[in-house]
Formats: structure tokens, C-alpha cells, sequence
């Protein structure tokens, strides 16, 4: 197994070098945040990251690591829930799109992908529920912002 310091230029190139998926999720509150944890993910770090934004003024630039695809949800141009003629409330597209990712990608019984969920408490609280529940994800691999204490209470 590599270690934590063995993330350099040189180790990244090797073909056997270990490479360990990330879920990243953050809203338009959270950005400040997710620029932070971006920052201190390896180069050859790989996954997906998920951003939901109020509407398309509010998606911009995020650097992020060269093998992960990042995916802006402008939730002006997304509907609410299914017949009710409503427009998308904060988190449902997020939810969405993760869920619908997590039961795509997801698949392996021993599926080591760490997800890291910044966006709001409500998104945030879908995605970590079906995680722990539909996807069997181990709670110690999901982190969320301490403040809605979700995940580590079960």
C-alpha cells in the first residue's frame, strides 16, 4: 500500500501507484471550504465533485486536481419534485446527482471512495442516508460539517 507521503510528482506517474477515489459535494455557502479541501488532495487524486449553485451567475473557477471532473447544478434551470410545478429547492439537485453518481460508480463491495459533503444540511442529509443505507458505505468514509451531526451518529 502507498503511503500518505509517497504523493509526489514521481509516485503519482507509477502505474501501480494507489489511487483513492473522492466524492466531494459543496453549495454556493460552502465554496470558500471546498477550495480549502480541494487544496490539500493529492495530484493524482481522482473522483468526482458536485456543486450546486442558485443559478448560473454564481459558477465559476475551482481548481481542482487534474483526474477529478467537476460538475456545476444550476438549480434555475432544474425543476422540484416531480409533478408539483415547483422549482428545485436548495439541495435537491445535489442530492440528485449524487445519488444518481453513487449508484453508478459505487458498485464494489469493497468501494474505498472518500466522500466529503459541504453543501447544505438538507442535500447533505439525503446523500449520507443513502449512502449508510442503500449503498452500505461505511460511516467512518463519509465527513460532513460537524454542525449537522450527521454520519458518526449511527
Amino acid at each position: 500500500m502507498t503511503s500518505r507521503t509517497e504523493h509526489n510528482d514521481a509516485a503519482c506517474r507509477r502505474t501501480r501507484h494507489t489511487r483513492v477515489q473522492h466524492l466531494v459535494t459543496a453549495d454556493e455557502q460552502s465554496l470558500v471550504e471546498l477550495e480549502t479541501l480541494l487544496a490539500t488532495l493529492p495530484l493524482c487524486a481522482t473522483g468526482r465533485v458536485f456543486i450546486e449553485v442558485a443559478d448560473a451567475s454564481q459558477i465559476g473557477e475551482v481548481t481542482a486536481p487534474v483526474r477529478m471532473t467537476v460538475t456545476w447544478l444550476d438549480r434555475s434551470r432544474r425543476s422540484g419534485a416531480p409533478g408539483t410545478g415547483r422549482g428545485c429547492a436548495p439541495g435537491m439537485a445535489l442530492g440528485r446527482a449524487v445519488v444518481a453518481w453513487a449508484d453508478e460508480v459505487m458498485c464494489d463491495a469493497d468501494d474505498q471512495t472518500r466522500v466529503h459533503l459541504l453543501g447544505g444540511y438538507l442535500g447533505t442529509a439525503e446523500i449520507v442516508d443513502h449512502l449508510l443505507d442503500r449503498r452500505d458505505v461505511d460511516a467512518e468514509r463519509i465527513h460532513t460539517p460537524e454542525r449537522f451531526g450527521l454520519a458518526t451518529a449511527r
